[in-house]
C-alpha cells in the first residue's frame, strides 16, 4: 500500500533500527519505547490488522511468534517474561493501519493495560 508507514519501512523507504528481517517479516525497535525492551514485528505484505487475517495466514503467524520468542531470548527477557500486543481499530488503539505486534519486556507489566 503506497501511503502505509509500515509498508514504507518494510520497503526500506523509511529507515528503522532493525532487529531482524527476512522475506516475510521485519522486526525493529519502537521509536517511542514503553519498556526497556520494546520492538515491533510486522509482516512485509500489507495486512490492515489482525481482523483481516484468515486461516491461510497460519504459517505467517507461526513464523512471527517463533521469531518473537527467538528475539526475546536474544534481548534477555525470555526468562522474566514479556508482553505481545496487537491493536485492532481506533478503539483498540491501532495507530498505524498495518498489522503489527508490539513486544515489550524488561519490566513488570500492569493489568489491566491502558
Amino acid at each position: 500500500m503506497a501511503d502505509c508507514l509500515f509498508c514504507k519501512i518494510a520497503a526500506g523507504e523509511i529507515p528503522s533500527n532493525k532487529l531482524y528481517e527476512d522475506e516475510a517479516i521485519l522486526a525493529f525497535h519502537d521509536i517511542d519505547p514503553q519498556a526497556p525492551v520494546h520492538f515491533l514485528v510486522i509482516p512485509k505484505r500489507h495486512v490492515e490488522s489482525a481482523a483481516a487475517l484468515n486461516e491461510n495466514d497460519g504459517p505467517l503467524l507461526g513464523h512471527i511468534y517463533a521469531k518473537i520468542a527467538e528475539l526475546c531470548r536474544e534481548q534477555g527477557v525470555d526468562k522474566t517474561g514479556y508482553r505481545v500486543v496487537t491493536n485492532i481499530g481506533v478503539h483498540g488503539g491501532q495507530s498505524v493501519p498495518h498489522l503489527h505486534f508490539h513486544v515489550l519486556g524488561g519490566r513488570s507489566m500492569k493489568w489491566p493495560p491502558g
